[in-house]
């Protein structure tokens, strides 16, 4: 029977073999690396034959004001993306559910889902038309028309948490949209025309039908997103802001840290020591909000 089954499943196996592979080239094989943030890196003598440092890169890192500064960007900003996110997104797709006519409805969702589509290039560089200090489009179109003064936005760090909010949502929300939609359209409509014949009013079914029945996804996707609360949108982070020095303050996170501590400053094993760091704490944090989880409800965990 083990044969004659091994038989049966042997061409789905074959089938899964290559992104078996591919996950293990990329997301396991370098886990290798994370030896580079206990040695103290010399390249003449390879990264084995470097001697060991101990915690000694993490005692640095934690040592200065940067540990405190990034993460906090990184958890507050990753906080805000989650909920704000999950509302609108939510929001949007009750909104788009409403639309009875097909071909509109499509239309829409084709047009929120473009932002998602590109790259953090384009989007940083259309941020950058519209806040150019000289030739910006709100400041020569709509602060001088009202005189108010031009302001340097690339040189106001408090501005930065509103605007990269805002530049995340609008470029994620349709993605996250589309997700809340099929739910919404797995929902019966008999539960909708009950409560029609009970006299809900559309808040009423909103909030008693389509709300909880949507709790499952919005747990799931919540959970996902708390074990990349760690993580940042690099290009969003890096791109968006030009990577000024002036705005660090609020907008630097782990990754662009670890960008610039390996490409500006050719420190690997600072660089390094901030990944291992990064993924222990996400770790934690997603089977500390699974568990929470588990105890509410448990057959809405993810294990």
């Amino acid at each position: 029977m083990t044969k004659r089954r091994w038989k049966k499943f042997l061409p789905v196996y074959v089938m899964a073999l290559p992104g078996l592979a591919y996950l293990f080239i990329n997301n396991y094989l370098p886990l290798l690396g994370m030896i580079i943030a206990f040695k103290r890196l010399d390249f003449t003598k390879g990264i084995l034959g470097s001697p060991w440092a101990g915690f000694g890169n993490f005692k640095y890192l934690f040592a200065t004001r940067d540990a405190f500064t990034i993460t906090r960007n990184t958890i507050l900003y990753n906080l805000a993306f989650i909920v704000i996110g999950t509302i609108l997104a939510i929001f949007v797709a009750i909104l788009l559910n409403e639309i009875r006519d097909k071909m509109t409805s499509r239309l829409f969702q084709g047009v929120l889902l473009i932002p998602f589509l590109m790259s953090m290039v384009v989007v940083g560089n259309l941020v950058y038309a519209f806040l150019s200090s000289d030739t910006g489009l709100i400041n020569n179109s709509i602060l001088k028309p009202l005189g108010i003064p031009a302001i340097s936005w690339y040189m106001e760090g408090k501005l930065w948490p509103f605007i990269l909010v805002i530049v995340n949502e609008w470029k994620t929300i349709g993605f996250t949209m589309v997700i809340y939609l099929s739910g919404i359209v797995g929902i019966s409509s008999e539960y909708y025309e009950s409560a029609k014949i009970d006299g809900a009013s559309k808040w009423k079914q909103i909030t008693n039908i389509t709300i909880p029945l949507l709790t499952p996804t919005v747990i799931t996707l919540t959970l996902l997103n708390i074990g990349k609360i760690f993580y940042s949108d690099f290009g969003l982070f890096y791109q968006v802001t030009r990577n000024s020095g002036i705005l660090y303050n609020f907008t630097e996170t782990i990754d662009v840290y670890v960008y610039n501590a390996l490409m500006k400053n050719g420190n690997f094993a600072m660089s390094s020591a901030a990944s291992v760091y990064q993924s222990i704490v996400g770790f934690i944090l997603i089977v500390s909000a699974n568990a929470a989880i588990r105890k509410i409800s448990r057959n809405q965990a993810l294990f």
